[in-house]
């Protein structure tokens, strides 16, 4: 332990020596009370939702009730540095659960400084599994005994991480939007992981995403066919881009369908 408290000094001495910028190891607190404060302000639809990941630390959610009878929940997990009201992906996603009756609870992901590169949110990862947790175990308590993930971008990759390390104690399946591996340092394990997810898993990318996503379809299917539930599905929507803008009816249709088959 103190080996690496050591090394983790230097390493930070020699970035400040070399004027390279330096982020906290967890998440920026400041920016997720401005994002809440700013998505409170203008939220339509859902309620605010304060979950605590088991460190002490509250972040926000928004819980979106539908038929609360089905027994059926979404948790979404955004991209990287945004919120859980995010206009691309999340809210599309968010209004398509609600006009199929399914609730839907969007949380706060950790998040960085908006400089931060995508490499420098692997100090973050740790943090993942207690709010995923927490907003399974919330749902669960308040009575939905089949609660799916959605994860967009980074979302789909702690996603992942989050279901590799906890196992799948709770949760029915995963869709993974525009996931790639990621930069140097930020869990680039997350697509070998797949070969030990328990749950079905299904992977929506559009053909004219990010490249680190599109130079890893063949890496993601070869590993999805090691899926230990047995189910893996990867589906392309050609013109679409990372962010699925203008193509958000065949995103909302596509992860619809694909909840409503498990």
């Amino acid at each position: 332990m103190r080996l690496k408290i050591i090394t983790r000094s230097i390493l930070l001495l020699i970035a400040i020596a070399l004027g390279a910028p330096v982020y906290a190891t967890n998440s920026d607190v400041g920016k997720e009370k401005r994002w809440a404060e700013q998505v409170i302000d203008g939220l339509l639809d859902g309620d605010e939702l304060w979950l605590n990941d088991g460190s002490g630390h509250e972040f926000l959610g928004i819980l979106t009730e539908g038929d609360t009878g089905s027994g059926r929940a979404v948790i979404l997990a955004h991209g990287i540095g945004v919120h859980p009201n995010w206009p691309d992906v999340i809210y599309p996603l968010r209004e398509a659960l609600l006009e199929n009756e399914i609730t839907s609870l969007s949380i706060q992901m950790p998040i960085l400084p908006n400089e931060a590169e995508d490499s420098e949110y692997s100090a973050l990862y740790p943090e993942v599994p207690g709010r995923l947790q927490a907003a399974v175990d919330f749902l669960k308590d308040s009575g939905y005994a089949r609660v799916d993930i959605v994860g967009h971008s980074l979302g789909a990759r702690m996603a992942t991480y989050y279901l590799a390390q906890q196992g799948t104690d709770g949760v029915n399946s995963v869709v993974l939007i525009g996931m790639g591996n990621s930069s140097t340092g930020s869990w680039p394990q997350s697509i070998d992981a797949l070969a030990r997810l328990r749950v079905p898993v299904l992977d929506l990318y559009g053909g004219k995403d990010l490249d680190i996503v599109l130079n890893t379809v063949q890496d993601r299917a070869n590993s999805g066919q090691g899926n230990k539930s047995g189910i893996y599905r990867q589906i392309r929507v050609d013109e679409a881009n990372h962010f699925f803008q203008g193509h958000e009816d065949e995103l909302k249709s596509i992860v619809i369908d694909w909840l409503q088959s498990r």
